[in-house]
């Protein structure tokens, strides 16, 4: 199975000991992309980066990870984005950003993103998130759309995860118009109740569900932080066990990557997300949004 991942990975600067800062890699998707790979999975990230030095480096790690690259493109005048983790003693984090100029904006409009698009077209699976489309410039989130459309009339399927920044967004009614219209052009909903509150001040998780498959998604699953989440056909599938996390960043995203490919194997909705919550779970009693693979890494 050819999963095909659309995003922005960036260097992450997250706290280290004695005041220092310890340099890595993440973003939604890219996190999602490399738990997937870690699981044996055929992934292909698509994306764009500098010629930097920095950007060498990402590239180095991704393919580590056992990310297929080929489809990742390079523009000379612009670099990767950052964002610096800082987390609170409950372990909730919190984000500064600085993406204003990153390559990533115009993955799908620079020279060769044709080529690009001929192989994403050819996925099995695509995913891809609303702050994928946040990043994106005009052209290039017109193609992603066509592409998702064009996967779909192949057979593939299409995931979408409703991650939602308001900083990313000029105003409110835009982010709400391109998440609605990605909705309506997937086949697996991946939203957050805690997002869905923040941009259609929705109150409940079976508002979010309805919401969703209204708009067109057929399979939706909302996820609940520490509550778990609301399965489609299925109702609440609770976390296996209850956790006192070190460090929440990228939980959703590795609920994701355990999700699509326990459906990718498959397996039913409910078992799907309990695999979901075991990848989850595994990361957040460690720092960072990619930890280091260990021996207790779920399968």
């Amino acid at each position: 199975m050819r999963i095909v991942v659309v995003g922005e990975g960036m260097i992450e600067l997250s706290r280290a000991d004695g005041g220092l800062w310890r340099l890595g890699h993440g973003g939604d998707t890219l996190n999602t992309a490399i738990h997937l790979a870690r699981m044996d999975r055929d992934v292909r990230y698509v994306t764009a980066l500098g010629d930097d030095p920095f950007s060498a480096t990402l590239l180095q790690d991704w393919a580590a990870e056992g990310i297929d690259t080929s489809l990742i493109l390079r523009d000379p005048t612009r670099m990767p984005g950052l964002y610096a983790i800082t987390t609170d003693e409950a372990g909730e984090r919190s984000f500064s950003y600085w993406r204003g100029q990153s390559a990533a904006r115009r993955t799908l409009s620079l020279p060769g993103s044709e080529a690009v698009m001929a192989q994403v077209e050819q996925a099995d699976l695509l995913l891809y998130s609303l702050i994928t489309l946040a990043i994106l410039d005009e052209p290039s989130r017109e193609h992603l759309f066509d592409l998702a459309q064009r996967v779909r009339a192949r057979g593939g399927r299409v995931a979408f995860d409703g991650n939602y920044r308001p900083r990313l967004f000029a105003t409110q009614d835009e982010a709400r118009e391109l998440c609605r219209r990605a909705i309506g052009g997937c086949d697996i909903g991946l939203p957050t109740l805690e997002d869905e509150a923040m941009l259609v001040d929705a109150k409940s998780a079976e508002e979010v569900r309805d919401r969703w498959q209204g708009l067109g998604a057929g399979e939706v699953v909302v996820k609940l932080g520490a509550d778990g989440c609301l399965v489609t056909g299925v109702g609440i599938v609770p976390p296996p066990e209850r956790l006192n996390p070190r460090d929440t960043s990228g939980a959703g995203d590795a609920f994701n990557a355990g999700y699509l490919g326990a459906r990718l194997d498959g397996l039913s909705p409910a078992e799907a997300a309990v695999r979901g919550h075991r990848l989850a779970g595994w990361t957040v009693m460690r720092s960072g949004a990619i930890p280091a693979r260990d021996d207790d890494f779920p399968r």
